[in-house]
């Protein structure tokens, strides 16, 4: 076998799916088509409202409460178990489709399971364990946000894949919480940091040995748009986080080194 063109070898060996759900935005799955059509990758669509439905139906019967998301007057333990059901559930679901999709195109083998886990985001603990962190291999697993994102403009002007300038304009979103009228889930106002921000963080903590006193004494400077008590602030949280998602690290999929503070 050789491949005709770039287009046709990722029909065969590049396969994907958008798993969307009633939080999903119609301007996510559309990208998500545009890239995959100028790839050449075998995709598919599907909702895993009905999945999620499931999980959450058994849980109600099983202990008599009901959560809720914040947005519905629900506590933060709810938001989150809630948003989280859903990304676990996605890995359960690309594992069965790597397993089973060669199979249904008469072919033989398996597939490995790529992740999109960050490291900034590895490293702010804003991933969930065992969801799109979990995978065979992680291809921007130790790329921070800032790069990739410099990466694929440089691809969408380079290599003819136009639809990444879309993808890196949206907002980061994991779009996991309901979509209202006054609320729109981002990634950053999650976090409460920016990903420039977070990327500096990563790079103070580990190539210059930074702990939270000569951080705050080197931003404090640095980041003068910002009051001290908000960059002392900033500072905290992020080695708070830092701390308590260690155990999340345990389990991070393999990917090649690329980041001096990954």
């Amino acid at each position: 076998y050789l491949p005709t063109d770039a287009r046709e070898f990722a029909s065969h060996v590049l396969y994907t799916c958008y798993m969307g759900s009633r939080n999903s935005s119609r301007a996510t799955r559309d990208r998500a088509k545009k890239l995959t059509d100028q790839i050449g990758a075998y995709h598919l669509s599907a909702n895993i409202d009905s999945l999620v439905a499931a999980i959450f139906t058994l849980f109600v019967r099983l202990t008599g409460k009901t959560p809720k998301f914040k947005v519905e007057g629900g506590q933060e333990v709810e938001n989150k178990a809630m948003q989280n059901i859903q990304a676990r559930l996605r890995m359960v679901l690309s594992y069965f489709l790597a397993q089973l999709l060669p199979w249904t195109r008469g072919k033989r083998g398996t597939l490995l399971v790529l992740g999109t886990a960050n490291v900034d985001e590895s490293l702010r603990g804003y991933v969930t364990k065992y969801d799109c962190s979990s995978a065979d291999l992680n291809p921007i697993g130790a790329i921070s946000k800032t790069d990739l994102r410099r990466f694929l403009r440089w691809a969408a002007d380079n290599l003819g894949y136009t639809s990444l300038t879309e993808v890196v304009d949206a907002p980061p979103t994991a779009e996991l919480e309901p979509i209202t009228e006054t609320h729109v889930q981002e990634d950053e106002a999650d976090m409460g940091m920016t990903y420039a921000e977070l990327s500096r963080f990563g790079t103070l903590r580990k190539v210059h040995r930074c702990g939270p006193v000569s951080m705050f004494e080197k931003l404090v400077h640095e980041w003068n748009h910002l009051r001290p008590g908000e960059v002392a602030d900033k500072v905290k949280l992020f080695f708070r986080h830092y701390s308590i998602n260690r155990h999340k690290m345990t389990t991070l999929t393999p990917a090649y080194h690329a980041e001096s503070y990954s």
